[in-house]
């Protein structure tokens, strides 16, 4: 079951690059940022050129952040599959989050099997493999270490209910193009981060981020789709997810089932005869 080393790599790499002193609330970005850019209404323009949107007043950073899940719960089934140059996998994780508190995750193959259970917290790490008998113990900087990248807990439960990352309020550019969607370049410290927006409703509808280390070359597009408003929130029931560095992995989540503001328990027992490591 590599699909549980892979889910933790590939979530950190894409959203646990913020390192913890530069963590800050939805709230607070927005009420502090004022890029002076308004959107151009390009129903005019030729289809085939992108329109760069002019100086203004409205907030483009607020429009990114517009459709932001707020919970305090959230549980999921997930399916999920990944493709590398070493093969694939798949796998059903069922998720359960407690807002900047604790993330819980069961990992079943494919006839149902429990392979792994985890439990995150902003300072630790806990894994259970069923099929080894063995525990893990680590620090919430164990998953730091493994991609040598900081990042905090906030950013983790981000790709879990799908909202944007690597957000910043440092906005190079926005323009409308030919799809009639926003696009937005944000210069964070350790992305280029480049989004684009339903101009509709503001929905996020792809990511692309790429490192502003150009020797490490690491890439990631995320893609979501299948929008579903239940309990009246905006939800991406489907993400596609591309990793680039050395090689390519992709990985597919598809929820299946999910609820925000439920409540939720974290069972977390650790059988007498599992060996710790």
């Amino acid at each position: 079951m590599r699909i549980v080393s892979t889910f933790f790599i590939l979530s950190i790499l894409i959203f646990g690059c913020r390192p913890l002193k530069n963590a800050q609330s939805t709230q607070g970005a927005v009420a502090k940022t004022d890029t002076g850019l308004t959107v151009v209404d390009v129903k005019d323009k030729p289809a085939t050129k992108e329109t760069e949107v002019a100086p203004g007043k409205d907030d483009v950073f607020a429009k990114v952040l517009k459709n932001n899940i707020s919970f305090n719960s959230f549980n999921a089934k997930v399916r999920v599959q990944y493709e590398s140059k070493e093969g694939g996998d798949d796998a059903t994780a069922y998720v359960r989050l407690k807002k900047d508190s604790i993330m819980w995750l069961s990992l079943r193959g494919p006839l149902g099997i429990e392979g792994f259970r985890v439990l995150i917290t902003p300072d630790s790490v806990k894994v259970i493999d069923f099929l080894k008998k063995n525990v893990q113990y680590k620090s919430i900087d164990y998953l730091a270490e493994i991609t040598g990248i900081p990042f905090d807990f906030s950013n983790l439960q981000d790709i879990v209910v799908g909202n944007p990352v690597f957000t910043d309020s440092n906005i190079s550019s926005a323009r409308v193009n030919e799809n009639n969607q926003l696009v937005v370049l944000m210069e964070g410290k350790f992305f280029h981060h480049l989004i684009s927006l339903d101009k509709t409703d503001f929905k996020v509808l792809h990511s692309r981020l790429d490192d502003v280390d150009s020797v490490r070359n690491l890439s990631c597009d995320i893609t979501f789709s299948d929008y579903e408003n239940a309990e009246g929130v905006m939800f991406s029931a489907k993400r596609k997810i591309s990793v680039k560095e050395k090689s390519e992995l992709i990985i597919n989540l598809d929820f299946k089932q999910y609820s925000f503001n439920q409540a939720v328990t974290f069972p977390f027992n650790v059988p007498k005869n599992y060996k710790r490591l």
